[in-house]
């Protein structure tokens, strides 16, 4: 995986305005494309909404019939932090590698590729004592999504009792596209329906979508126009099956070209994404994206520093991601609930309004987590870092890999005897990223092994 963030939207209406784009037709001299579009009323949507709007309602109502402190003390605040994906100091585990790519990663330590030892890998990692404090949600291959511990127990319920959000990888691989140049694009739009209302019964909860542009090779219009399609109706798909979707159109690290050609095209691409988004009538309130992070290719010659990256990251963002409006539904809820002044007191004193607004736009504005791809795991962990040295409009985190799994896999061995130390760095990986999404991680102590690269030319997931 390219290094990558994601971010969850909120809409303030029913349209926005798209981003300056080179393909789709416009009338002569328009530089711009106006998208109406409706939000769909799947009864997904409407259960959401209802259920956080009750549980509010039920919220504000029990502080006035029971003393505050009690509730407190029932931990009824705490767990409402840990639900949420965009907790703070908390992000996602990608383990949704293809049973192919996960074969290579056991073959690096000369273990054969079977269900076995791939169960027990996953084991290794779902079992992790702690994991919870620092991962809030974890991506699936179909095959993990239903299985089990040597003790019966399934994954799904291991992330659980963690508080970890399960999530599922919902493609079929990427396949050559005819007619481009020499590039891909994503499978897996038959069926999908019918699959992600059995991920959802299985107990998955958000979906992803592997689809990639490549900078070496172009990327051409027809390439970016497939791949933004593919995520509309993959999003769309999702939605009306209750699985929130990460939108993420992956710029390889592939290439020897300088950061502003990066720029340029994540750009584009992004002005394409969010035209289908809005063509196919996706509830931006819910979805993730995942926007690479914005760096030279891998074969320049010239490496730019975190805060480059960070800058150049960040700027592509604020360029195209729609405009979110943070914290509103709470505030005008609190308001109609607490006409009474002594008890808005009270909110204000145990400092309920505050963490109510913090619980609503963990839930309801900007997300963005950002992915490893080839780097190395300090290195991912030191960019994720810069880009929470300053205030910025999105809650930044991280949806890693092999930047959490590479020292754990070599640590283990494939031994029964080497789980627990597996575990353990696991936890030192976590944690440190962790420390980055507060802007509070230091590189200093990290091992030799995790400043090791990982980019990998013309790698396949």
């Amino acid at each position: 995986m390219a290094s990558a963030s994601f971010v969850k939207l909120n809409a303030a209406s029913s349209s926005w305005m798209g981003q300056k784009s080179s393909l789709g037709k416009r009338s002569p001299g328009s530089s711009t494309r106006r998208v109406s579009f409706s939000t769909r009323a799947s009864s997904y949507t409407d259960e959401l909404v209802q259920t956080a709007f009750d549980y509010l309602f039920e919220l504000a109502y029990n502080y006035i019939a029971w003393d505050i402190s009690i509730l407190k003390r029932s931990g009824i605040i705490h767990n409402l932090f840990l639900k949420s994906i965009a907790s703070p100091g908390r992000g996602i585990l990608a383990i949704d590698e293809s049973n192919a790519t996960c074969g290579k990663r056991l073959a690096s330590i000369s273990l054969d590729n079977t269900e076995t030892n791939r169960q027990a890998y996953r084991q290794l990692l779902l079992t992790t004592p702690g994991l919870g404090e620092y991962i809030s949600g974890a991506i699936f291959f179909e095959e993990t999504l239903y299985q089990s511990t040597t003790d019966g127990k399934k994954f799904v319920d291991c992330l659980r009792d963690e508080n970890i959000v399960p999530g599922i990888k919902v493609d079929k691989g990427l396949v050559p596209l005819p007619g481009s140049n020499n590039e891909s694009w994503c499978q897996g739009l038959d069926g999908l329906a019918s699959r992600s209302a059995e991920y959802y019964k299985q107990g998955a909860r958000f979906a992803k979508w592997r689809t990639v542009v490549s900078i070496p090779c172009g990327p051409s219009d027809l390439a970016i126009k497939e791949a933004a399609w593919g995520l509309a109706r993959y999003a769309a798909i999702s939605q009306d099956n209750g699985l929130v979707p990460i939108v993420e159109p992956e710029i390889l690290l592939d290439g020897d070209h300088p950061i502003d050609r990066t720029l340029e095209v994540a750009e584009k691409v992004w002005a394409e994404v969010f035209y289908y988004l809005a063509e196919n009538n996706v509830v931006f309130e819910g979805i993730l994206l995942k926007p690479s992070m914005v760096t030279p290719g891998a074969e320049h010659k010239e490496k730019a520093s975190p805060d480059t990256v960070a800058k150049y990251t960040l700027k592509m963002l604020k360029r195209r991601v729609p405009p979110a409006v943070p914290g509103i539904m709470s505030r005008t809820l609190l308001s109609v609930l607490c006409k009474r002044f002594y008890f808005k007191l009270l909110l204000v004193k145990y400092g309920i309004i505050e963490k109510l607004d913090l619980i609503y736009r963990d839930n309801h504005v900007d997300l963005r987590c950002s992915l490893s791809g080839g780097q190395s795991e300090a290195e991912a962990t030191l960019n994720l870092n810069a880009m929470n040295q300053s205030p910025n409009p999105w809650h930044v985190s991280f949806s890693y890999a092999r930047a959490l799994q590479n020292t754990v896999l070599k640590t283990w061995q494939g031994r029964p005897e080497n789980v627990e130390a597996a575990q353990k760095s696991l936890l030192v990986r976590a944690k440190a990223n962790s420390l980055a999404q507060l802007g509070r991680y230091s590189a200093e102590g990290e091992s030799e092994e995790a400043k090791k690269g990982m980019f990998v030319k013309g790698y396949t997931y």
